[in-house]
């Protein structure tokens, strides 16, 4: 950050009085902007032993499959945010279950939480940022063209835990998300 982004001049970085981390403040209006991590909702949307996944159209990894997730708006619920990005990418309706995963990724100060979900009906297509939607056994699985390993990560440990029984929440840290 470079210019205030409510008067427009030159931000300094350092510690503000009473905190302690360095922050970029602005010597004119002594605004303090906070950068804080984006979170990442999104849900794996289960049919029938079946998981519904979309093929990305945007970049980064244009191509590659991944569950429906994205970035949470503002005044918007965890929950809300799941189920409109399962919209906006599958143009599918879910019943939004159990918190599945949490998985921190300060290497590019992203949070992800990821829900179980029921698919309500099979009326689903692609939506603008995907390519197509298809829903998958867990053999079935392109699973060298999924598109990032917090994706990877929490598909395989579901798949495991369905064989085993019930698949139960969990919570990790992905200190290097490239790995």
């Amino acid at each position: 950050m470079k210019y205030c982004n409510n008067c427009g001049t030159l931000v300094d970085l350092r510690i503000p009085e009473g905190d302690t981390l360095p922050r970029y403040i602005c010597s004119a209006c002594n605004i303090i902007h906070y950068q804080n991590p984006k979170m990442v909702v999104g849900c794996i949307p289960e049919w029938e032993n079946k998981i519904l996944l979309c093929r990305r159209a945007i970049t980064p990894r244009r191509g590659f499959w991944t569950l429906p997730a994205g970035f949470m708006e503002n005044a918007e619920t965890l929950v809300q945010a799941a189920v409109r990005e399962t919209m906006e990418e599958a143009n599918a309706q879910v019943k939004i279950g159990d918190l599945y995963a949490i998985y921190n990724l300060p290497d590019i100060n992203q949070v992800y939480f990821l829900f179980r979900a029921q698919l309500l009906d099979l009326n689903f297509e692609p939506g603008i940022e995907s390519l197509d939607v298809k829903l998958f056994k867990e053999e079935e699985i392109p699973w060298d063209e999924i598109a990032f390993r917090v994706i990877r990560m929490p598909l395989e440990r579901y798949f495991d835990e369905c064989r085993q029984g019930q698949p139960h929440f969990y919570m990790d840290t992905i200190e290097d998300i490239h790995r």
